[in-house]
């Protein structure tokens, strides 16, 4: 059966899907749109007929390739529908995808998509796919007021987004009091989202409703013994003064390089702007494993500079400062699968030929013979956001040196073995043997450096370092900082 559309009342055919596929599996964002549009979702499909029977969650980056793979590697013989919800890269084993960002990518034609602009996906999924509402309209507004960042308009602050605690204010209308309850669920999922199973057993046990997801998050959280509310205001207050010195003010932008050592509960991404109310931009660069440049406005501040700015097309213009750096690094498939699939294992879908043609095989530089792309076109690829917030992604995936071995735990005395990149096949042996036990015995190191020796190589020579995707990321950063800056000046 040819998979189906969806259309604003629903998906079509729905009763020959849900005969086809009597369950189905759902994979969704890790964050609050994430949830409820996963449980959004759930409702609808159990409205079906169609059993809803696991739900895990997928992230960008490496996380998004460690997902389970299906039982049955050709889903289409299997009996569990896999569903994508309120993510906007696209696999060719999903059934359902629906996803509310700016751009997708990686979906195949022969996916069944819902690709609205809204606030959020939730919005999508309870009030025009469904044709019965799902979540409660007030719930809604909440929802969609965290995911878009529409604090300003509402009159929410930075301490009221960050808050742990819910507690019911008689003297505040019902409207006040749930949007109270819907930003703590919002700092709560955050804040317990990487115990492990926190957020599937979220998905499967709660029912389209801000007040039951709150009551679902403090059942859960006693009952696996996570950390308590007091903790974790605790840790947030240490955060908020370590990360005074690590901020750097450039008139009215904000800018930081990674976020410093946390504790749980102690992160959040509107600290910059709690500390420094009066600024109107935060631009972030990340090294470690992530490789990412952030920029986003201050949603807090209704009156800022360049208030009708599109920090997407900044993005862009940033990428095209770097365009020339970035098309001479060339990214073959083994690479980026090597890298995409830091975190999986033999469970998971990992990064396949499919993907690649799915997610870059459009892209200008894309070779289909040596399955590559330059680094432009993969940050084109893999870059987006709203008009407020956006990412720069994928950094990482350049100046990785995958192709040097890795030598970080390697005695000393073997380092000129491991770098040794000549043609004698006798030294080229030792080092395999060394890269595969990490270790030599004294007769191997003697013998293979004294060949080296006999080339003329100066083993007492430190290989060259090169540039980094970290120096990148802070390169990228700087420039984005100017950018914007110059557009601030000349407003």
């Amino acid at each position: 059966m040819n998979r189906r559309i969806i259309v604003e009342s629903g998906i079509r055919d729905i009763n020959l899907l849900a005969k086809r596929y009597p369950k189905a599996k759902i994979y969704f964002h890790q964050d609050l749109d994430g949830v409820t549009t996963a449980i959004a979702m759930k409702k609808y499909l159990e409205n079906q007929g169609i059993k809803v029977v696991d739900s895990e969650v997928i992230q960008y980056g490496s996380k998004e390739f460690a997902i389970r793979k299906p039982e049955l590697e050709d889903e289409a013989r299997g009996d569990v529908m896999p569903v994508l919800v309120d993510f906007a890269h696209g696999k060719p084993m999903f059934i359902i995808h629906t996803d509310h960002h700016d751009s997708q990518a990686g979906v195949e034609d022969s996916t069944a998509t819902s690709f609205k602009s809204a606030r959020s996906n939730v919005e999508t999924i309870s009030q025009s796919i469904s044709p019965k509402e799902l979540f409660k309209s007030e719930d809604i507004f909440i929802i969609s007021t965290v995911d878009s960042a529409n604090y300003a308009t509402n009159q929410i602050t930075p301490e009221m987004v960050m808050n742990f605690i819910y507690k019911y204010d008689k003297d505040k209308s019902i409207k006040q009091n749930k949007t109270m309850m819907g930003l703590v669920v919002n700092k709560l999922l955050l804040a317990y989202k990487n115990y492990p199973k926190f957020m599937e057993n979220l998905v499967m046990t709660s029912t389209p409703s801000i007040e039951n997801l709150y009551n679902n998050i403090i059942k859960i959280a006693k009952q696996g013994n996570y950390a308590d509310v007091d903790t974790m205001k605790k840790n947030q207050e240490k955060y908020i003064e370590q990360r005074k010195g690590s901020i750097q003010v450039v008139g009215n932008i904000l800018t930081q390089y990674d976020l410093g050592s946390m504790r749980k509960g102690s992160y959040d991404r509107y600290t910059p702007f709690r500390i420094y109310p009066d600024s109107d931009f935060l631009v972030t660069g990340m090294g470690g494993q992530v490789g990412m440049v952030q920029a986003s406005c201050n949603p807090f501040k209704e009156d800022r500079a360049l208030k009708g700015v599109n920090l997407g097309e900044i993005k862009d213009q940033l990428l095209y400062e770097f365009k020339l750096e970035l098309e001479k690094q060339i990214l073959p498939f083994k690479v980026i699968k090597k890298i995409a699939e830091r975190e999986a294992t033999e469970e998971s879908v990992g990064f396949t030929s499919r993907d690649m043609m799915a997610l870059y095989g459009k892209m200008p530089s894309y070779n289909p013979n040596t399955q590559s792309i330059n680094g432009y076109d993969f940050l084109l690829a893999n870059s987006g956001g709203h008009k407020c917030i956006t990412n720069i992604s994928g950094i990482n995936f350049l100046y990785n040196n995958y192709d040097k071995p890795y030598t970080r735990d390697l005695p000393n005395d073997t380092l000129p073995i491991a770098n040794y990149e000549g043609k004698n096949n006798f030294v080229n042996d030792i080092k395999s043997k060394l890269l595969r036990f990490r270790k030599l015995s004294e007769k191997q190191i003697e013998a293979a450096i004294n060949q080296i020796r006999r080339e003329g190589i100066d083993i007492d020579a430190v290989p060259e370092k090169g540039r980094t995707y970290q120096d990148l990321v802070k390169d990228m950063k700087n420039v984005f900082v100017d950018i914007l800056n110059d557009k601030i000046r000349n407003q």
